[in-house]
């Protein structure tokens, strides 16, 4: 569907375009009146679209149809008229483009839009009216005249000079293309007058300048004299003559302008009018400068003043004749230290004259040397150095400049003496630029100068100073430097004032021709970094990186992730200080040097601030240290103090076991063997093992009997004998803590404890401390050491209760029993159960220790191998039928009731009855 309206719209196209084609005749739909318009600026104009019949009436279109573009812009209706069926007019208001393209269009059956014609609309301007018009005749050649032709028309525009005589008219001048403010005319009659105008022509219209009446003798512009030549005089030597060739002239009289110039100069010197107001050839010129090359140009015009001065001729030059130098050389020395034999060698130096100075060419130079009244002979020099070795005597030097002419005035130097003090220096001494020169300007001292020095050398690191030097007159006092100055350099700029005596005292300065920025910046380094603060030094920049005087530093640091802090120096620091800084932070610095033309910036510098500052970890650890230190001397001294207390806590008292009384404990015990510490009481090998076992007895709170009591009176004895011997016995397997031992005098307050812990100790069978005990006997033990489980054992039991009546073999180790916890005691026994365990118990117990005592007694006869038998005495038999039923009550002390009646712990061995304490 969308190839098929393509197809029409493209047909439609065709047929309002043309109208027919037939072999190469195509014939248009309309056209626009006028065809090709021209208008003013900000002007109206009206354009008319003409449609033809035969194409209306084919395509079914009318006047109505149509509508304008300017330049594919439409223009509004407002400005449409519709004349008659067609023909359609548009009116444009106040064109201002130089160029518009105006199309007349029509809309086909309301939608298609096509361009039926189309004219180029030019703009522009009417042609000013011609100013200034004026004609020169350039000699009796031809006539130039021109005129102002004013603003541009943008249009096509011709000009037209045209002439007459009040006979007839002259020929018109065209001038040529792109041309149109000058016209050359090739005939001229003089002394006849002729009128003279310009005609100015484009589309918009003509416009005629004013007519100018004249002679053309009376615009006569001469050709400028030719052949120009110049001379010099030998017997004077400030004059030239220029000699030249006057020009073809319609007219007898001439006058002239003559100017002059010495080589390289850029002023002219005009030679007076009045002195060249009549006809000539030549003209001498004087007071010029010897051997001075001058160059002359001339021109001329009608004497009357009538008509334009000719242009000026080709230069011509000449060079004036010598004379005797006018200045004496700018004259200077430097001397080297004195050698031996008292002599100096003095460097003696000069300038070559200027030009204008010399007056000529020099041939050489003549130095002359004088010592007090004597007189040396003089020295002719080619050179503008000479070295002399003269004494330590003053000596005044002259110098002479000599010519072809004759020579210089003579200057004079003097050369003062080894002890010679210079002094009166200049004062408030400065340099400075301006206008591309270096100037000095100085204060002149009260005393009468002859001349100045000026002595100069760049300053440099790296290269020596090579001076140049100039001279200036007594009366100067602001110069500028004189030689091939360099931009960026330093240059050390010296005065000296020179006497009738010798040269003052010295004085200098540094200054830039043009500063410019660092070519390098400084690099600063660190110094010292603490905790808060760091230290930075850096070097000043070398003179040849300067460029300029370094007026301040900056610097800049900051924080891996801060902002960049700034701080300004002036150029005299070398060190500075950073603070405050934050600890243990990683600093990045860089710093940069300006000149007057600005700064640059050295390398980047990274430092990280401590986390302590210098002496603060040594201020908490000394402390500390020394803190620990007394607190350590503090307890060693308190150690020796309570040296008796700290033994009994951490190393007990273990007495010895041969000073035990256990064997007291029942009367048929043997006597216990007065035995020395250091006697050997056991031999050796005799025993190999030592057992200790405890028994704790959990007592009946009931009152005790009598017939308890009256059973256990031997054992009370027994114990008051062996208690002023005997400290204790140690803690048991079961036990942790001690408890103070209970005396036979203290049964009233026995009575109202319901728990003791009684510790036994066995037959000791090793030596203490390696010793050999000659006899087997009961020791008391202070030990807190548990009983192992191993010690613990069944068959040894099974070995008393069978009284030894067997094989006769005797038990290897002796041991009583213990009951320590309730797990050796069943929870669900009675309370007469376990009192028959405990009683049963301790007749066991009483059993071994009879057997134990009989084993001392053989063995005082028998060695230890030889015991075959021992003699088992039972509980029964020691206390009789009455006390069997009496040991039956009694009651183990468990670890339990001791601990929660909060009861103290006794280290003596006890036994309980039913009502109160027992000792064994």
């Amino acid at each position: 569907m969308l190839a098929i309206w393509t197809w029409i719209v493209a047909t439609l196209f065709i047929f309002l375009t043309i109208d027919s084609v037939e072999g190469e005749i195509i014939k248009l739909c309309g056209r626009i009146e006028p065809e090709s318009p021209v208008i003013a600026f900000n002007t109206t104009f009206t354009a008319t679209c003409v449609l033809y019949e035969d194409c209306t009436k084919e395509h079914h279109f009318n006047a109505s149809h149509i509508f304008w573009k300017i330049k594919n812009n439409y223009v509004p209706k407002e400005q449409y008229t519709v004349i008659n069926s067609t023909a359609a007019s548009v009116t444009i208001k106040d064109v201002s483009s130089l160029s518009i393209l105006l199309t007349c269009n029509i809309l086909q059956y309301g939608q298609i839009e096509q361009t039926v014609y189309g004219i180029q609309i030019k703009v522009g301007f009417l042609p000013e009216k011609p100013k200034e018009l004026s004609c020169i005749v350039n000699g009796q050649s031809n006539m130039k005249c021109q005129w102002n032709p004013g603003r541009e028309t943008h249009l096509d525009t011709t000009y037209v000079l045209k002439s007459e005589w009040p006979t007839r008219q002259l020929a018109d001048c065209i001038p040529p293309t792109g041309v149109n403010n000058s016209c050359t005319v090739d005939m001229v009659v003089v002394f006849v007058n002729m009128d003279v105008w310009v005609v100015a022509t484009n589309a918009l219209g003509n416009v005629s300048s004013d007519r100018i009446n004249f002679d053309p003798i009376d615009f006569v512009k001469l050709l400028p004299p030719h052949n120009l030549s110049v001379t010099k005089s030998k017997e004077i030597s400030s004059i030239l003559k220029v000699s030249w060739i006057n020009p073809a002239k319609p007219f007898d009289e001439l006058k002239y302008n003559i100017r002059y110039r010495a080589r390289g100069a850029s002023n002219w010197t005009h030679i007076p009018p009045e002195d060249t107001a009549s006809t000539r050839d030549s003209f001498t010129v004087q007071e010029l400068k010897p051997f001075t090359d001058y160059v002359f140009s001339i021109r001329c015009m009608n004497k009357d003043g009538r008509g334009f001065w000719s242009n000026w001729s080709a230069e011509a030059s000449g060079i004036t004749y010598e004379a005797k130098p006018t200045n004496a050389p700018s004259f200077w020395y430097t001397i080297d230290p004195s050698q031996d034999h008292g002599y100096r060698q003095v460097h003696l130096k000069w300038k070559t004259l200027p030009p204008f100075e010399a007056n000529g060419r020099i041939l050489d130079y003549e130095v002359t040397l004088k010592r007090g009244k004597t007189s040396h002979l003089s020295r002719y020099v080619n050179d503008t150095k000479l070295t002399l070795n003269v004494t330590n005597d003053s000596y005044v030097i002259s110098l002479k400049a000599r010519n072809i002419v004759g020579s210089s005035e003579p200057t004079n130097l003097t050369i003062p003496g080894r002890d010679f003090k210079a002094a009166h220096p200049v004062t408030n001494l400065k340099a400075f630029p301006k206008d591309e020169k270096l100037w000095v300007a100085w204060t002149p001292p009260n005393e009468s100068v002859n001349k100045y020095i000026l002595e100069w050398c760049v300053f440099s690191d790296s290269l020596p100073c090579t001076p140049d030097w100039q001279q200036e007159d007594s009366n100067v006092k602001l110069t500028y430097l004189q030689g091939n100055l360099t931009e960026s350099k330093c240059y050390l700029i010296t005065v000296i004032p020179v006497y009738n005596n010798g040269p003052g005292s010295p004085q200098s300065v540094k200054a830039y021709l043009k500063q410019a920025r660092p070519s390098t910046g400084p690099v600063v380094r660190i110094k010292k970094v603490g905790k808060n603060e760091a230290v930075l030094v850096w070097d000043h920049l070398p003179i040849d990186n300067q460029n300029g005087f370094i007026r301040n530093y900056t610097i800049f640091y900051k924080t891996s992730n801060g902002n960049v802090t700034a701080v300004h120096l002036n150029s005299s620091h070398t060190e500075y200080t950073l603070s405050p800084l934050i600890s243990d932070t990683l600093y990045v610095v860089r710093m940069a040097a300006y000149t007057d033309e600005g700064g640059r910036d050295g390398p980047e510098v990274n430092f990280t601030t401590p986390k302590f500052a210098q002496g603060e970890i040594e201020a908490i650890v000394v402390p500390v240290c020394l803190a620990f230190l007394l607190t350590t001397l503090l307890g060693v001294l308190l150690c020796f103090n309570k040296l008796d207390l700290i033994k009994k806590h951490i190393w007990p008292n273990v007495p010895d076991p041969s000073k035990s009384h256990i064997a007291q404990w029942s009367p048929h015990t043997p006597t216990r063997h007065n035995l020395h510490p250091k006697d050997q009481m056991y031999p050796e090998g005799s025993f190999t093992d030592t057992d200790v076992s405890v028994v704790e007895i959990e007592a009946n709170e009931k009152k005790p009997l009598p017939e308890d009591l009256k059973s256990l009176d031997l054992f009370k004895k027994e114990k008051i004998t062996t208690e002023g011997h005997s400290s204790g016995i140690g803690g048991s397997s079961c036990m942790s803590s001690s408890r103070p031992s209970i005396s036979s005098n203290d049964e009233s307050e026995s009575g109202q404890n319901t728990s003791s812990t009684v510790q036994y100790s066995t037959v000791v069978h090793s030596g203490y401390r390696h010793q050999l005990p000659s006899v087997q006997v009961f020791s008391r033990s202070e030990s807190t050491q548990p009983l192992l489980d191993s010690e613990e054992r069944p068959e040894d039991l099974q070995i008393v209760e069978n009284g030894g009546s067997g094989d006769g073999a005797s038990p290897r180790q002796q041991y009583f029993k213990q009951n320590c916890n309730q797990d050796e005691i069943g929870p669900d026994l009675s309370h007469f159960e376990r009192s028959k365990q405990v009683s049963s118990v301790n007749e066991e117990d009483f059993v071994r220790l009879k057997q134990q005592q009989m084993s001392d007694q053989k063995s005082q006869s028998f060695t230890s191998e030889q015991v075959k038998d021992f003699e088992v005495v039972s509980a029964a038999d020691r206390f009789g039928a009455s006390t069997e039923a009496q040991i039956q009550r009694f009651e183990t002390i468990g670890l339990e009731a001791a601990t929660e009646e909060g009861m103290p712990k006794s280290y003596l061995p006890q036994t309980v009855r039913q009502g109160g304490y027992v000792p064994q």
